[in-house]
C-alpha cells in the first residue's frame, strides 16, 4: 500500500500520524496499553509526549484523520470484481476499569451503564468478504458525538443513525454501488421503507414477522418451513460455523411487507401506515454433514436478482462477521482499545482512528495472495511466535505481532551493524551454554 496523504493535516502533522500508525502496528498488552516506541535514538518518553500532543491536538480533527482511511478504501474496493461493495454497520460498547480518569463517559443504557459507544461502518469486498476499511466513525460521549463526518451528527438512536450514514456514503467517491448489511437490530418496517424510498440496497436478519407471500398472510418461519418441504433449498457449498466446516443451504422467495410499523416514541407505542415494499426473503440455513440444522438466517432485501443472486447474498450477510472480528483486534486481540489511558473522548476519538489504520495494513497484507507477499507473511508469523491454523495460516493479530518484531528489527539495524548485534548477543549470560 502507497504512503497516503490527508490534504487536511500540514506535513509534520502527516509524518507524526504516520509514525503513531507504525507505533500500533503490534499487540498490545493489557498492562502496557500505552503507545509503543521503535528503538530508535529517541526516548520512549519523546515518543509518549509526540503522542499526548498529536491525541489532544484540536487542529487535528477526525474528518481529516478519516481521509487516509477512506483513500484506502476506495484504493482497494477498486481492485474487487462485484459490481458493488457491502457497508457493514454495527455499535459496540467501550468500557473502562477505572472510569473516573475519563472526562465524558457517557450513560448508554442504565446507571451504571458507564463508557463510550462506538458506531462504525466497515467498507467489506463482496469478491471474498474481506475487509477493506473503516469509511466512518462515530464515538458518543457525554458531550455528544464525536464524528469523522463534518458537522457531526446530533445523538440518536441506533437505526436513526443508518439512513444519514447511508447519505453521507454518497460523498466518498466510491466507484461501485453500496448494499448496507445491519444484523436484526435493523429489522424495522419503518426503516425499511424509508431506506428503500431513499434508494439505498439494503441486506438485513429479519426477526420471525408477518408477511404477505404468495397472496396469504404468514410468518417468515412457516414460509421457511415450506420452502424446505417444496425441496426449494439448493447446496452453495461450504462455510465456518463455531470453527466447524458446515454447509451452506440457501431458498428464496418474494414477500410483502405490508403491515403498518410499530413504533414507540418516549414511551408512547402507535402504528404508522406505510406503502407495501416488494422485498426478497433469503433464507439461509448452516447444516452439518448429516443435514442437521446449526442455525437459519431469514435475510430480507431489496437488492435486485439482477446485482446479486441469493446464494451471493447468503455469503454478504455471513461476511457480516468481520465487523465483529474488527472490534475484537481493536479491543482484546491487538489494541486494546479498552485499557488506553487518554482522559478524554477527543483523544479516545484520534488515536482509534491511528488504530483503524494499522487495523486495515495487516488486513491488505493478510488479503494479498501475490507470489511476493507469502514469504513476508511467513516471516510476520515465525516473527510473531505464535501457532496458526493449517486452514487459516495467516491471522491478522499473529500478522500484527510479527509486524512490530520486524519493524523493531528494521529500525534496529538503522543504529547497529549485524555483527556488533550479534556479539551483544552473545554477552548475554545463560543463552550461549552448549
Amino acid at each position: 500500500m502507497q504512503r497516503i496523504v490527508a490534504p487536511a493535516l500540514e506535513a509534520r502533522i502527516q509524518r507524526r500520524y504516520w509514525m503513531l500508525v507504525k507505533s500500533h502496528l503490534h499487540v498490545a498488552n493489557k498492562l502496557a496499553a500505552g503507545v509503543a516506541s521503535l528503538p530508535a535514538i529517541t526516548s520512549a518518553f519523546a515518543t509518549t509526549q509526540a503522542a499526548w500532543r498529536f491525541f489532544n491536538n484540536e487542529r487535528v480533527t477526525l474528518p481529516a484523520l478519516a481521509e487516509p482511511l477512506r483513500a484506502v478504501g476506495r484504493e482497494r474496493l477498486e481492485a474487487t470484481q462485484a459490481p458493488f461493495a457491502l457497508l457493514v454497520h454495527d455499535w459496540s460498547k467501550l468500557r473502562y476499569n477505572h472510569p473516573l480518569r475519563k472526562q465524558d463517559l457517557a450513560q448508554l443504557t442504565h446507571d451504571t451503564d458507564i463508557g463510550y459507544e462506538l458506531t462504525t461502518a466497515l467498507l467489506v469486498s463482496a469478491d471474498d468478504g474481506q475487509p477493506l476499511a473503516p469509511m466512518e466513525l462515530h464515538l458518543k460521549t457525554a458531550k455528544g458525538v464525536l464524528s469523522t463526518r463534518s458537522p457531526a451528527p446530533r445523538r440518536r438512536g441506533h437505526l436513526e443513525q443508518v439512513l444519514p450514514t447511508m447519505q453521507a456514503s454518497q460523498t466518498w467517491g466510491l466507484c461501485k454501488p453500496l448494499v448496507h448489511v445491519i444484523d436484526c437490530e435493523a429489522d424495522s418496517v419503518d426503516h425499511y421503507r424509508r431506506w428503500d424510498a431513499a434508494g439505498h440496497h439494503f441486506l438485513i436478519r429479519a426477526d420471525d414477522r408477518r408477511v404477505r407471500c404468495e397472496g396469504q398472510s404468514c410468518l417468515l418461519s412457516e414460509i421457511a418451513s415450506q420452502l424446505k418441504q417444496r425441496r426449494k433449498f439448493t447446496c452453495h457449498g461450504t462455510a465456518s460455523y463455531h470453527g466447524r466446516l458446515a454447509q451452506l443451504w440457501v431458498a428464496e422467495t418474494a414477500v410483502i411487507l405490508y403491515r403498518p410499523a410499530k413504533k414507540n416514541v418516549g414511551g408512547k407505542k402507535f402504528s404508522k401506515p406505510g406503502r407495501a415494499l416488494a422485498l426478497r426473503l433469503i433464507v439461509v440455513q448452516v447444516r452439518n454433514g448429516a443435514g442437521k440444522m446449526l442455525a437459519q438466517w431469514l435475510l430480507l432485501s431489496n437488492v435486485p436478482a439482477a446485482l446479486a443472486a441469493a446464494e451471493l447474498l447468503a455469503r454478504c450477510y455471513y461476511w457480516r462477521w468481520r465487523i465483529e472480528t474488527f472490534f475484537k483486534l481493536l479491543k482484546s486481540h491487538g489494541q486494546q482499545l479498552e485499557q488506553w489511558q487518554q482522559s478524554s473522548g477527543e483523544a479516545i476519538a484520534r488515536r482509534l482512528l491511528i488504530a483503524a489504520m494499522a487495523c486495515t495494513v495487516v488486513w491488505q497484507l493478510q488479503a494479498d495472495e501475490s507470489a511476493a507477499a507469502k514469504p513476508l507473511k511467513d516471516l510476520l508469523i515465525r516473527l510473531s511466535g505464535r501457532q496458526t491454523k493449517r486452514k487459516n495460516p495467516y491471522t491478522a493479530p499473529a500478522l500484527l505481532a510479527g509486524m512490530w518484531t520486524l519493524l523493531s528489527t528494521m529500525e534496529l539495524l538503522e543504529h547497529y551493524d549485524l555483527r556488533t548485534i550479534q556479539r551483544l548477543g552473545r554477552s548475554i549470560p545463560l543463552l550461549n551454554t552448549g
